[in-house]
């Protein structure tokens, strides 16, 4: 049965082997498809609230891939392996180990010498995870999902709130995460940290 996945701005279309991987074989809609990763995501969320993830060990590519695959492995048969295709957002499919090493290493020198504040420091490594684009979907969840991680475990700060709204779907919660995401490519990450902590 083919799925029927329409895309709203910000969201990066899958290709037709990707879709392939879908493990959940009823799923025809973009709606459905939404509510059972939606339903991944909540079981990470319980997953980190019930243990202590120390910095060093959040900060690898080894983490990286593992909290994809605890988001959407029900989901996806690709679940927390880096894409092998391109797509129209990211890094080229062969630089993306070498761009998520970059980043760690950035992320350890910002923990370390504090040239930002610590919700910033969380939202720029979710900024540059969202721009390497790792995985073939879930990408922007992800990239939330670990700075929450982030801030919480290894800044013990509270988790953001990233506009209290489903980002998902159409509206205007989604809206301003983009306009505030794009203000980030221009490296203005003010609009961006008051997003994520609205």
């Amino acid at each position: 049965m083919a799925v029927n996945l329409d895309y709203t701005d910000g969201q990066t279309p899958l290709d037709e082997d990707e879709k392939e991987g879908l493990l959940i074989p009823t799923i025809t809609t973009r709606g459905e498809l939404d509510e059972f990763e939606q339903h991944g995501v909540e079981k990470a969320i319980e997953w980190t609230l019930r243990r202590t993830i120390p910095l060093p060990d959040i900060l690898t590519e080894d983490f990286v891939k593992q909290l994809h695959k605890r988001m959407f492995n029900e989901i996806w048969k690709w679940a927390g392996q880096f894409r092998t295709t391109n797509k129209n957002i990211g890094v080229d499919k062969n630089a993306i180990a070498v761009e998520i090493k970059k980043l760690m290493d950035d992320c350890r020198y910002w923990v370390e010498y504090k040239p930002f504040g610590d919700d910033e420091i969380a939202v720029r490594f979710s900024h540059r995870m969202v721009q390497i684009h790792p995985f073939s979907n879930g990408n922007g969840r992800h990239s939330r999902l670990i700075a929450d991680i982030l801030v919480n475990h290894g800044l013990g700060k509270p988790v953001f709130t990233w506009g209290s709204a489903k980002l998902t779907a159409k509206g205007t919660a989604r809206s301003a995460y983009l306009n505030a995401l794009r203000e980030a490519d221009r490296n203005n990450f003010k609009p961006l940290v008051e997003f994520a902590r609205q």
